[in-house]
């Protein structure tokens, strides 16, 4: 569900809203709903003030698998936002080989682009499908002349009535999709090719989202090719040619920027891997260069992109990890100023196993349903079989790695493997209930075995 109207978007109605798909860890729903609020709430404050107003910055502190991605996933799908997700290992220090931090931002203004520009895309696709058609019309009966006849006024003169009537029976057969297969020719643009030169230098162009062919797009023309290809793949070619003539590509982008500077999600995840001492001695990349790199970011600065500058005083930015051996407070001062907000979220029980399994609208239960039935064969989950499969996973997590609800995955698929691989040909039952017994038949002895626990679970 994606709410249009932001002013509806309340605390509440987006912890509901979350609810549907993630289990528990309210107070980590409660906090990410109270600053998204926040956003919608500054944007109506007084001039003078909205700009002092700071985003409410979070770190999700648990462990795998409890929901962390998932919240803010949600989140940005509710609210139609621009959203990546990054991981903090990924990236180095500057001045060494690898991505840097300013990436994050150009990545997601990347994304913000063709998300705004897929909204203009369906705005005008009705029109672009009628000015398809009439190309592809002009292709098959070429009923407008490079001179017109005129009349005796020098007006031009309509077109013939025979070949008007032609043109409308073709554009019939066109819409029915009798002419699907026929093969024509079309000038189309050349498929671009790479620059060709690579520009060495403290700025890498290519990390910086610019290239070439962006600089010389507008002087230099575009290369046609004429290619075979059906009437089918024509009519989506030219619908797609003719919409981008239609938007305006410039205001598309000046929304997108906007909306990244007002509405951005950066989701960092295992920033714990960059907590902690700095290193001495070894050759890995420091990993308080990466927060100091990151902080700049995080409190607010201007970021170039090949759609112009980007500020990020206002992006919102969740932080999320483990913490199983550093704390939030290794990281530095600075970067923990600003991640004012610290939610602890839950390990999951016995019983948060059986309402995933259950509740959420795309519960497992539901997804391997769907997934059997589409070889005619209708599986059931008894309430017994889910609080089975939800003690082991309980169990599993205790003796060998805790991965939170993911060990639900893995034991779904050990559980479920000889149904998925018979069916549809060499399955006996089109009705199966998967009970506790049928649970325990299929994965008692890989649990009481640890060894195959650690390998198989």
């Amino acid at each position: 569900m994606t709410i249009q109207n932001d002013s509806d978007l309340t605390p509440r109605m987006i912890v509901r809203e979350l609810d549907k798909f993630i289990i528990g860890q309210h107070l980590a729903k409660r906090s990410v709903a109270i600053a998204l609020r926040n956003r919608w709430r500054r944007l109506r404050t007084p001039g003078n003030l909205r700009e002092e107003i700071m985003p409410n910055n979070i770190i999700m502190i648990g462990p795998t698998g409890v929901g962390k991605t998932e919240i803010a996933r949600r989140v940005s799908k509710l609210t139609n936002a621009p959203f990546i997700k990054v991981e903090a290992s990924k990236f180095t220090e500057v001045g060494y080989v690898g991505r840097d931090v300013e990436s994050i931002i150009r990545d997601i203004t990347e994304y913000a682009v063709t998300m705004v520009k897929a909204e203009r895309r369906a705005e005008v696709n009705q029109k672009a499908v009628q000015l398809s058609e009439e190309r592809l019309l002009d292709i098959l009966v070429p009923s407008r002349p490079q001179t017109r006849p005129v009349d005796t006024e020098g007006n031009p003169a309509p077109d013939e009535p025979e070949k008007q009537n032609t043109r409308e029976k073709f554009r019939e057969k066109l819409r029915k999709g009798d002419l699907d297969d026929r093969t024509i020719e079309l000038d189309l643009p050349a498929a671009p090719s790479g620059s060709g030169m690579q520009v060495i230098g403290p700025v890498n162009m290519e990390e910086m989202g610019i290239n070439l062919q962006d600089i010389f797009g507008g002087i230099l023309p575009k290369k046609m090719k004429r290619r075979k290809v059906t009437i089918a793949e024509a009519r989506v070619l030219l619908t797609n040619e003719e919409a981008q003539k239609l938007i305006d590509h410039d205001a598309a982008i000046r929304d997108a920027i906007q909306r990244v500077e007002n509405s951005g999600i950066v989701f960092i995840d295992e920033i714990d891997k960059i907590a902690g001492a700095k290193t001495t001695g070894s050759p890995d990349v420091s990993r308080e260069g990466v927060q100091r790199d990151l902080l700049p970011i995080v409190e607010g600065s201007n970021v170039l992109t090949k759609y112009g500058m980007v500020r990020t005083d206002h992006v919102l930015f969740i932080a999320s990890g483990a913490f199983h051996v550093s704390k939030p407070s290794d990281l530095i001062p600075e970067l923990q100023g600003r991640f004012p907000i610290r939610v602890e979220l839950n390990s999951l029980t016995e019983e948060d196993f059986v309402n995933i399994l259950t509740k959420p609208e795309n519960s497992l239960s539901r997804q391997y349903k769907a997934l059997i039935a589409t070889d005619g064969v209708d599986i059931t989950f008894a309430e017994d079989g889910i609080r089975e499969i939800a003690k082991i996973a309980g169990e599993v997590n205790e003796q060998v790695e805790n991965i939170g609800a993911r060990r639900l995955h893995t034991i779904m698929t050990v559980l479920l493997e000889d149904i998925l691989y018979d069916a549809p040909d060499e399955i006996d039952e089109t009705d199966i209930t998967v009970d506790a017994d049928l649970v325990r038949e299929k994965l008692a002895s890989v649990v009481k075995n640890r060894d195959l626990s650690r390998y198989i679970l």
